[in-house]
């Protein structure tokens, strides 16, 4: 469901949320998926980059928050010692030599599809989904805790969209607004760590080039069908938290911004659009700043929202059949998966899914404790149906070519156990290695990039950055990873921060 979600915090242009929200508008906006397409092949015409340059025409991010442990997913290391290799054994995949943990099946069946990047490495022991979805050169706490903190740089489905609404203002002279059906840059399943009342995180939003490229965020209508146990730092509790299981009847809705209030019609509300455009362009004639061009976006996206049923229908994962939506998993990943399909066919260029935190911190991937009752029980099987759905659908609907997926998450976990936790051994943060997937839209099929040595605690061949993740993106998306930007300072910013082109990962 998209929800305008109002704050009174302030945005950068000057205008808080309430503002906006007070005058009918919302803080989305995106261009025709055309309009990225154009700017591909332009740079494509002029940019040596081998034939895997803007072969991705969309992309589907799939991140696991809270740091999923290398050794459960994609790297086992069964001749480690007991409290480095852990409960679980190794599967053989359908690609020679390489295994993954037993409980993925489904993706060990379709490995010939991926591409394995077992040499993730970077220096920040932090949740800092910024350092993995932003080209910032550093993070800290403050920064991994304050979304709108002034050193942020924007998420990468920001840039895309940006950089589309600039090749618009070369084109036309002046910048055009977006009015489609299905916005560009849309995440799922709910505001990012808005249901965890303990943090609020930073990450995938506009960064410095401002609020009015943050995602457009859809909400969760529904119920859990699954209690869970919680530890809340002195105790166990059940919560009930729709990752692990959601009811046939859940849903992704659209409210406040497209939803009509009762006895307002089509035509009633076009009457007020038409009076609300006459008062606009009064105030334009004593208002030509920033804060005014942001406005305009937002109340004409805002509109396109409402009126959208294109959207709505895409979001609607109740058209599916019963057995689609099992395939997917009856979880809040499987079904926002599952409608993240949905709005790639409908138009979408990034669509990004979030496995946040529900409830309690420490939750989602971050298995300080319950550590193998949780990723058996919960996150495997949830990954597992998800992603192997969506590869086996992009594919049979002959998407999965010129669709980037991306399965990412923001370092792994310690090689040695840990013992003695309130409730069940866990694994730490850890940086220095761990695992993220790749597939599609120019990926190589069946390779593996990189490795970890022998207890999966260090980089044993070929390191592998965040920043080049992103650059191998951007490079699949048509766009030079080190053309610049201009900050809210006024300097001259590359989209990512270092970085390279994984060669090694393209098809």
């Amino acid at each position: 469901m998209l929800r305008v979600l109002g704050s009174s915090r302030r945005l950068c242009d000057r205008v808080s949320r309430r503002d906006v929200l007070r005058i009918g508008s919302v803080g989305f906006g995106s261009l025709a998926l055309g309009d990225l397409f154009r700017l591909q092949e332009a740079q494509a015409g002029a940019h040596v980059g081998g034939s895997t340059f803007g072969r991705a025409k969309r992309i589907i991010l799939l991140y696991l928050y809270g740091a999923a442990a290398q050794h459960e997913t994609f790297d086992p290391k069964p001749m480690a010692p007991a409290e480095i290799r852990g409960e679980f054994r190794p599967i053989a995949t359908v690609v020679p030599g390489v295994s993954i943990c037993e409980h993925l099946p489904k993706i060990a069946q379709l490995a010939e599809k991926l591409t394995l990047l077992r040499s993730m490495t970077h220096p920040y022991n932090i949740h800092s989904a910024a350092y993995t979805l932003t080209g910032v050169d550093r993070v800290d706490i403050p920064m991994e805790l304050n979304p709108y903190d002034t050193r942020h740089w924007p998420f990468f489905g920001s840039v895309l969209e940006y950089l589309a609404r600039e090749k618009h203002r070369t084109d036309a002279g002046s910048v055009r607004h977006g009015m489609r059906e299905v916005p560009s840059n849309i995440a799922l399943p709910y505001l990012f760590s808005s249901r965890c009342p303990e943090f609020d995180r930073g990450g995938p939003y506009g960064g410095f080039l401002g609020r009015t490229y943050n995602p457009v965020w859809t909400d969760f209508e529904g119920k859990s069908s699954r209690g869970v146990k919680r530890w809340r730092g002195n105790e166990d509790s059940v919560i009930q938290d729709p990752y692990a299981g959601v009811t046939p009847e859940s849903r992704f809705v659209i409210r406040q911004a497209g939803r009509l209030q009762p006895g307002v019609t089509l035509d009633r509300l076009n009457r007020r659009r038409s009076l609300l455009g006459q008062l606009d362009s009064a105030r334009r004639r004593f208002d030509g700043s920033p804060a005014t061009r942001s406005l305009d976006r937002y109340q004409q996206m805002a509109w396109s929202l409402i009126t959208s049923r294109k959207l709505r229908d895409a979001l609607d994962v109740a058209r599916e059949k019963p057995a689609v939506r099992e395939r997917y998993g009856m979880t809040l990943f499987g079904q926002a998966t599952l409608a993240g399909r949905r709005l790639l066919e409908a138009g979408a260029t990034l669509v990004s899914v979030f496995w946040d935190e529900y409830g309690p911190a420490n939750t989602a991937w971050d298995t300080h404790f319950n550590h193998y009752e949780r990723l058996k029980g919960e996150l495997l099987p949830g990954l597992d149906s998800a992603l192997s759905a969506l590869l086996l659908d992009l594919e049979q609907r002959g998407m999965l070519d010129d669709t980037l997926v991306m399965c990412l998450t923001e370092h792994g976990r310690t090689p040695k156990i840990t013992l003695g936790t309130p409730r069940g051994v866990g694994r730490e943060h850890w940086s220095n290695v761990y695992s993220n997937l790749l597939a599609g839209g120019g990926i190589a099929r069946g390779k593996v990039v990189g490795s970890s040595d022998r207890e999966g605690a260090f980089v044993n061949g070929d390191p592998v950055s965040p920043k080049d993740v992103l650059c191998t993106m951007y490079h699949l998306m048509g766009v030079d990873p080190h053309r610049t930007l201009t900050d809210n300072l006024g300097r001259r910013l590359p989209l990512v921060s270092g970085g390279k082109v994984l060669r090694q990962a393209l098809g």
